[in-house]
Order: C-alpha cells, then sequence, then structure tokens
C-alpha cells in the first residue's frame, strides 16, 4: 500500500524540480499566513528570500523592531508543523509539558487567611500520535491568567480547561508543589515553632473524568518496638542499660479528594499527626527532649504499623477517597531503609514503581 497516495514513494531528481516549482508557484501567490501554516520552511524556497548574504549579517541588536502580524505568521513554527516533521514513531505521548516552573500563590489557610508561598509548577497534556508538537509557553500563560487569583482546585479547573483547550489535547494533569508552614507547639515547655510540611496539589483530567489529589509528606519518629522489647530483657535479665533504636522516618500520604466538602491542608496533616503522634519537634527544652522519649515509648512503631495507622485515619474520613500511603523508615540499625506501600482504591494500584521513589522520601537535616 503506498501511504502516500499517487506521490511516489522514491521520486527522482526531475520529479522533485517538478514538485518544488509547483510549491513555489503556490507560495508566491498565496498570503504569509498560509505559507506559514503549511510549513514556514517553504518561504526560503522563494526568490529573494534565501538567506545569501552569511556573514555579512547585521550584528547589532535593533532595540525598535516590533513585529506586526504578519511577520509573527510569517515566523517558523516547528511545533505546529505538519507530522512529516516528527522525529521518531508517531506514537502519542500520554504527558508533555513543563516542570518546575516557579511562582508566588496565594492560598487560603483553615483559620480563614491567606498566605504567599513560592509554587512550583508541573503541567503536561497528551499528545496525539499524528502531531508533532506542543508550545510550551502556552501552559504557562494560562497559568499566569488565573495566576493573581487565591488558588483552590477550582482555580486549578480553569487552568487545566484553558491549556487543554488550547493544545486540542483530551487528557491533561496539573500539579503544585509548596512548602506549608505551620504553628507548632513544643510537647511541654509551651515554646512553638515553624514546622513545614511538603504538599503537592494535583489535578488530573483523563478521558473527561477529573480527579483531585493531595499529597503530603509527614515526617515522624519511629522507635522499633523490637529493638524496645530487647532494651527492657537486657535491663530486667542482666542488669544492663540499653537503648532502643528509633530513626527519622516520612510518610507520603496520597489522597483523593471526595464528597464537595474541603480537605484543608491543616486538615490532613491532624489525621497524619492522629495515626502517628511522634512527629518530629521544632523547639525543644529538656523537658520536651525527655516528653518526645516518653512519647517514643509509649508509640513504638514498625513500618507496617505505620502504613496501616494511617490507613485507619485515612479510612474514617468521609472527605476521601482512594489513597496511597507510602513510608520510609531510614534506619539508624540498619544500613538500608525498612519501607513499605499501601494503597486503597484503584486510583494509585501499579505494578511497577518509580526506582527512585523511597530516595525522594530521605529528609536532610
Amino acid at each position: 500500500m503506498n501511504f502516500l497516495g499517487d506521490i511516489n514513494p522514491e521520486p527522482n531528481k526531475a520529479e522533485a524540480e517538478r514538485a518544488l516549482a509547483v510549491l513555489r508557484a503556490w507560495a508566491e501567490r498565496a498570503d504569509p499566513t498560509e505559507v506559514a501554516r503549511l510549513d514556514p520552511a517553504i518561504a526560503r524556497l522563494l526568490p529573494g528570500r534565501e538567506v545569501g548574504n552569511y556573514p555579512d549579517l547585521s550584528r547589532t541588536y535593533p532595540d525598535g523592531f516590533t513585529p506586526d502580524a504578519e511577520y509573527r505568521a510569517s515566523m517558523p513554527d516547528l511545533q505546529n508543523g505538519p507530522s512529516s516533521l516528527i522525529v521518531g514513531a508517531q506514537a502519542p505521548i500520554q504527558h508533555v509539558g513543563i516542570s518546575n516552573f516557579r511562582l508566588p500563590i496565594v492560598f487560603h489557610t483553615r483559620d480563614g487567611g491567606d498566605i504567599t508561598l513560592e509554587t512550583s509548577v508541573t503541567g503536561t497534556v497528551s499528545l496525539i500520535g499524528e502531531k508533532k508538537g506542543i508550545n510550551m509557553s502556552r501552559i504557562m500563560r494560562s497559568f499566569y491568567a488565573h495566576a493573581e487569583r487565591t488558588f483552590s482546585f477550582s482555580v486549578l479547573a480553569a487552568v487545566l480547561e484553558d491549556y487543554k483547550k488550547d493544545h486540542d489535547s483530551v487528557d491533561a494533569r496539573l500539579m503544585m508543589r509548596f512548602s506549608f508552614p505551620a504553628r507548632v507547639q513544643s510537647l511541654r515547655s509551651g515554646l512553638t515553632g515553624w514546622q513545614y510540611y511538603d504538599i503537592a496539589l494535583e489535578l488530573m483530567e483523563r478521558e473527561g473524568r477529573q480527579k483531585r489529589i493531595t499529597h503530603l509528606d509527614y515526617v515522624y519518629s519511629s522507635t522499633c518496638p523490637c529493638s524496645l522489647e530487647l532494651s527492657e530483657h537486657a535491663r530486667q535479665a542482666r542488669g544492663q542499660l540499653a537503648t532502643p533504636h528509633s530513626q527519622r522516618s516520612v510518610a507520603r500520604l496520597s489522597v483523593v479528594e471526595e464528597g464537595g466538602k474541603r480537605l484543608w491542608y491543616e486538615d490532613l496533616i491532624d489525621l497524619a499527626r492522629a495515626a502517628v503522634p511522634t512527629e518530629t519537634q521544632v523547639m525543644v527544652k529538656r523537658e520536651d527532649e525527655q516528653a518526645f522519649a516518653e512519647l517514643n515509648a509509649a508509640n513504638p512503631i514498625f513500618v507496617e504499623d505505620a502504613a496501616r495507622s494511617f490507613a485507619e485515619r485515612l479510612l474514617s474520613d468521609d472527605r476521601i477517597g482512594d489513597f496511597r500511603v507510602v513510608a520510609s523508615h531510614q534506619e539508624s540499625l540498619h544500613s538500608h531503609d525498612a519501607v513499605s506501600i499501601l494503597t486503597e482504591g484503584p486510583t494509585f494500584v501499579a505494578e511497577s514503581i518509580d526506582p527512585r521513589l523511597f530516595a525522594s522520601l530521605h529528609r536532610p537535616g
């Protein structure tokens, strides 16, 4: 089957010359916009349009030059060129866009206030196999059109719809990452300090259905129950002083919001703290350090226990649908970490995991 129709897939020089003459004849009579839409490179084939004066080109920046509509239409736009320009397989791409585009965004807090935070944005759309590419800057322009509004998932939905329409795409995804500050009180001294929580808001649309997902990284201390019991055995059996091992641990909670009620960032933090109360501390005096040791002894926890404790709290909240818990206990006994993944519902089910998933949970001091 000849996929080029009536065109010889192996043209000789004479045929190529006739085709070039036809193309030039059409381009001489066509509007510059028509030429640009077919392929901006055609303009270089016209008499007098070749770049033949190199190296005698101007090397002075033209401060006063302002492109008009005709000039802009004549500019090459390879990403929107014909499918013949595609490099590699003409395969659909599920996600293509920008990552770590940063700007200040205003967020609501649970107590009714607003806070401005530096936010990293990732925006992608789907791309059909017959289309060369997308204009990356349109994603940024769509975001800036809404950037002055106080952000919520409804605002994200408006941004998503804008850039999905701009790129004529079926599926799209938008993610915003930021570090959210919250005042946390010490255990006994009455001091308070700022705790920072890594949060990401994700809005994804696939086949016309949207999902709103919130991701939270919660950092806590995990005391090994086995080590605690062995330490007590050494004390009682031999009068030997021993201490159980504990370590800085991180859980990434990813939840799909459902039910129409607002799930505040602070609400999700409270759920995590209720599940595993041994959160790392900000302000610590001696009485706080002693209290933290007692709190850890009252809540010894394996990584399996942590995953199930978080799951229990998430299951009890009717604002939360599908969820995933990824926990990493960064061992002080072993030279490796203890990890677990627990999922509820189909959203986060995956046969394969990112090879760097658990490494992304490491939190340096």
